[in-house]
């Protein structure tokens, strides 16, 4: 990369405001422990609740990796069809602004790197119940959503890391390469974070090829 485009990314603003109600300001940052400091606890408790109804031990284990597997597909389908919506309005551009858009635009904003809890909560709520439903209570529901969450949380966990943190290990450096493609290359791919299953899947691996001239993707 050229001292022109490394002093072009150095001077770029890192964040901006996106609401003008201080409030609403405030809450659309989070510290990126503060997943982790919500969940952990529900995925512990859970846990417990599941070993206290005597639910066999592998039964429980194969729900919490269903629901781990379910929510890589649910990060999938979310980053490529809700926070890649896109309609050509004003109001379209500013709810995709507010989705997925801010971070397209301030990819490295720290504050904004992992789910603020105002998005969070709700969707945690939502597939809480889909699930009990699904399954008729809780004595099922309870370890596929602790996996579920667990997934959610090494979602967050991997987002914040291959946007702050120097990769070091093969794993660290594809997966970030793989990021680094759908922010900066190809945003019709890539749309899993913590995994790459489902572009595997769904033809949906971002493209090495549109990198010609440039060598962001490595050096980000």
């Amino acid at each position: 990369m050229n001292e022109t485009a490394q002093a072009s990314r150095s001077n770029r603003p890192q964040t901006c405001r996106m609401f003008e109600n201080d409030v609403l300001e405030k809450f659309s940052r989070i510290h990126p422990i503060t997943p982790f400091v919500v969940y952990v606890p529900v995925i512990s408790a859970m846990a417990y609740r599941t070993w206290a109804r005597h639910v066999p031990t592998l039964t429980g284990i194969g729900l919490a990796f269903g629901g781990l597997m379910v929510w890589t597909l649910a990060e999938y389908v979310l980053h490529r069809y809700v926070f890649h919506w896109l309609n050509d309005t004003p109001r379209g551009r500013r709810i995709h602004f507010l989705l997925h858009g801010v971070h397209h635009d301030f990819p490295n904003d720290g504050d904004r790197l992992v789910m603020p809890l105002l998005t969070s909560l709700p969707l945690a709520v939502i597939f809480y119940t889909l699930f009990y439903f699904a399954f008729g209570g809780m004595a099922f529901a309870e370890p596929f959503y602790a996996g579920f969450t667990v997934g959610y949380l090494c979602y967050d966990g991997t987002h914040y890391a291959v946007h702050h943190f120097k990769q070091t290990t093969r794993i660290g450096k594809f997966v970030k390469r793989h990021h680094m493609l759908h922010h900066h290359m190809d945003h019709d791919g890539g749309f899993g974070v913590s995994s790459p299953l489902w572009d595997f899947v769904f033809g949906t691996m971002p493209q090495v090829k549109k990198l010609a001239g440039t060598r962001t993707a490595d050096n980000a």
